[in-house]
């Protein structure tokens, strides 16, 4: 009689899968200092060395704005200031906020970009002509982001998919002629078609700049409708709105797991897409956001007086 040889079954996959922890690794996340007013210690909550983005909201001082960045430099993060151009008057403004943050946070990191404000403070009025003062290159800044628009960007968009396109091959040459690292930081999505046939679309049209893809962190739906709505996101607000009218669904927090679980699908399976990092907008909250990602794959925070307390 044939023995019958009977397998046991694969046990069930517990914890993050391998794929979501690559596309996690060296996230960063973006606050203000604000909202940074709220966070007690960001080493209860961050893991060490995390690029920490400083938005600049208009009207900000940049007193708020450099003590904001010394303080994530103190902690044990990279702080990385947005540099928007409509509200830098010149460029001997752009030149002092260089050499605060410089001197009193030690930044070497900028997100360039044209900023939300509709009429221009002074000079300048996209990120192209910040770029161009080579203020950043004397400085000596190691890495330089640009902004991403994987939806449409409706400043950029009046002059048409040309427009576009030829906004980002002057910073793909602008990438060939300064030492500093560069990379595209997007906005936030929600649904992983659109961002992942844009990154395919700009490595076919020879864009080789990394991205850095925006994504919302876990908050109330109400909320992330309005971010969204404010910030201009196209196609893939669909998803919110479609969940908003589950009324099953209305009460519970969002939270990014779906996109993320097709992005480190698909990360996996095209290890050379243009998709290189994540970058979380957190609207529910720093806390909220970093114990999802730790929960999610994420690398953990440094014992300090106790993240599980933290958490709590």
């Amino acid at each position: 009689m044939a023995l019958l040889n009977f397998r046991k079954p694969a046990p069930a996959q517990t914890g993050p899968s391998p794929e979501m922890e690559a596309l996690l690794r060296g996230y960063s996340i973006e606050v203000m200092p604000r909202t940074a007013e709220k966070v007690d210690d960001f080493r209860h909550y961050l893991p060490a060395g995390t690029r920490v983005y400083i938005a600049h909201i208009d009207g900000t001082p940049i007193e708020d704005m450099v003590a904001t960045a010394a303080r994530i430099r103190a902690e044990g993060y990279e702080p990385m200031p947005h540099f928007a151009a409509r509200s830098i008057p010149d460029a001997a403004t752009l030149s002092d906020w260089i050499a605060r943050y410089q001197g009193e946070a030690d930044v070497r990191q900028g997100l360039i970009l044209a900023g939300g404000i509709a009429e221009p403070r002074g000079d300048f009025h996209c990120s192209m002509q910040l770029l161009e003062t080579g203020l950043f290159d004397k400085a000596g800044f190691t890495r330089l982001h640009v902004a991403g628009h994987p939806e449409g960007n409706r400043d950029i968009d009046v002059k048409g998919d040309a427009g576009v396109m030829e906004a980002l091959r002057w910073k793909q040459a602008f990438n060939d002629r300064t030492d500093a690292a560069m990379a595209m930081a997007t906005q936030f999505a929600f649904e992983s078609t659109p961002v992942i046939a844009w990154a395919e679309r700009l490595k076919a049209e020879g864009i080789t700049l990394p991205i850095h893809l925006g994504i919302a962190g876990p908050g109330k739906l109400q909320t992330l409708i309005k971010f969204a709505i404010a910030c201009g996101v196209g196609n893939s607000l669909q998803v919110l709105q479609k969940r908003a009218k589950d009324v099953t669904k209305l009460l519970l927090p969002f939270e990014p797991n779906e996109i993320m679980a097709d992005l480190a699908t698909y990360k996996a399976a095209h290890p050379d897409s243009l998709i290189e990092a994540i970058h979380f907008f957190p609207l529910g909250g720093i806390k909220t956001n970093a114990k999802w990602a730790i929960q999610n794959g994420g690398a953990s925070t440094e014992p300090v007086n106790g993240p599980e307390a933290a958490f709590a």
